[in-house]
């Protein structure tokens, strides 16, 4: 099955649903019977590998969102939330923009940032010695990774800054490193730690903090869809999105709430897929508020046929090896029900469900309120307890 449109699956069984995402994503029978298994994935033993202090462990649900197709491929989404209604709206979501061909993202190069503080130092003086020298400092950092170096990966760039504080001047030095298919943040650690000597030994100052920036501006994705206009409504239904925008993009206690939205998409599949979602948050939030006040993550507009566009850019710091996922057994069927092969098809993938659910909260608090869906949602969950 390549096809991710399918119809009433809300309604199927369990065995059903499963069976379908099975077909879809090539899953074996022991992965079934992990994702059935109502611990969600993990021993205690394998939790008290993870984390200090392990008592037990903590289940959230797992669903899947249907309809989804990028860049011309289908996807099922898997979604770990407790919220009601998110999954269902994502999936009405994806359904309409397939009207108009789906969704389209791209990702660029995975990036990461480590920064090197430098303090009781001439900073001006010492930028010029740093730059002269970033040919041995990333040979230095390089060093602390044969597995980057043997990809023509790792560290690529060094670059210096000069803040200013209550403290005084302060030289931070940034390392720019192609951290391929990881999500990167024990090796940019490795490398700043190891690079730390050799600036204070150029600079004459002092090193303090030597870590990684979850700021990750130099690893962006962004996607946008068309909304097909008679499919949500009418030319009437695209204005009242638009305005509800223009609402979030200029007051933040709107683009708050408008922004969790988003981010309900984003950290769903981020969480199931086994990401560092407060990484992903915290990033998200202050590019939200990169102009000085905060805004909405997305955009939205209006095409000459009267269609609704949607676009979506964030700093998205995600990875396939290592981390979670090489140790959370449901993390790593997750990724396999998408059928990624790459981190920056992850990253889009990711991005797509943000937009999506961004979409379907604007659109129900357009037409008929958010609570009449919600509420529906939360009835019939409250009938099964």
């Amino acid at each position: 099955m390549t096809d991710s449109s399918i119809p009433k699956f809300f309604e199927k069984t369990l065995k059903e649903r499963l069976g379908i995402v099975a077909d879809f994503s090539g899953l074996s029978q022991d992965e079934l019977k992990i994702i059935e298994d109502a611990t969600g994935g993990i021993s205690f033993d394998q939790a008290d590998g993870m984390i200090e202090n392990a008592v037990g462990t903590f289940a959230l649900p797992l669903g899947i969102a249907t309809n989804f197709r990028v860049n011309d491929k289908d996807y099922l989404f898997p979604m770990v939330i407790e919220e009601p209604s998110v999954i269902a709206a994502a999936s009405k979501a994806a359904k309409i923009a397939r009207i108009q061909g789906g969704f389209k993202a791209e990702a660029e190069q995975s990036y990461s940032i480590g920064q090197i503080q430098v303090v009781d130092v001439d900073v001006q003086s010492s930028i010029p010695k740093v730059i002269a020298a970033s040919n041995e400092i990333i040979s230095l950092a390089n060093s602390k990774s044969n597995t980057l170096s043997k990809m023509g990966k790792g560290a690529k760039e060094v670059s210096c800054k000069d803040i200013e504080t209550d403290s005084g001047h302060m030289l931070i030095v940034e390392l720019l490193i192609d951290v391929g298919d990881a999500m990167g943040a024990n090796v940019t650690n490795t490398m700043c730690e190891a690079v730390a000597p050799m600036i204070e030994k150029l600079t004459g100052g002092k090193t303090l903090l030597r870590i990684l920036s979850n700021y990750s501006t130099k690893r962006m994705v962004r996607a946008s869809a068309i909304f097909d206009k008679d499919a949500i409504g009418g030319e009437n239904v695209v204005d009242n999105i638009i305005l509800a925008y223009q609402f979030a993009e200029n007051d933040p206690y709107r683009a708050v709430t408008h922004n969790k939205g988003v981010m309900n998409g984003v950290i769903a599949v981020a969480t199931a897929t086994g990401q560092d979602n407060r990484a992903i948050e915290a990033a998200a939030h202050a590019y939200a508020a990169k102009s000085g006040t905060y805004r909405s993550l997305t955009k939205w507009a209006k095409d000459a046929n009267g269609n609704l566009i949607g676009d979506f850019e964030l700093p998205l710091s995600v990875g396939i090896v290592g981390g979670v996922i090489q140790h959370h057994p449901i993390a790593k069927i997750c990724t396999k029900i998408l059928g990624i092969s790459t981190v920056q098809e992850l990253s889009c993938v990711i991005a797509v469900a943000g937009l999506a659910q961004n979409f379907a909260a604007m659109y129900a608090l357009a037409t008929e309120g958010i609570q009449k869906g919600h509420m529906k949602l939360h009835a019939r969950k409250e009938g099964k307890n």
